[in-house]
């Protein structure tokens, strides 16, 4: 079994043969999912392509001009405020 010790920063070094099996490398992110069933925490590459974003977003209903766009933008920008 592969392990790993925490510093006083809360931090550990993943070891080299969970890197490997995971695809993970230096600057890659991870996520921490809680499997409800076991009560154990997963460790999860948080690496996608940007091909898992296509159809996240519907089309819209009628096309929006470049000009809408702008406004939607700037109206934003001054509702922030």
């Amino acid at each position: 079994m592969t392990s790993a010790t925490v510093t006083s920063k809360g931090q550990i070094t993943i070891p080299v043969d969970v890197r490997t099996v995971l695809g993970l490398s230096a600057g890659d992110r991870i996520e921490f999912v809680l499997n409800e069933a076991t009560g154990r925490y997963e460790l999860v590459p948080a690496v996608q392509s940007v091909k898992a974003l296509k159809g996240i977003i519907g089309k819209p209903r009628k096309p929006v001009s470049i000009e809408h766009m702008n406004a939607a933008i700037a109206g934003q920008g001054v509702w922030k405020r």
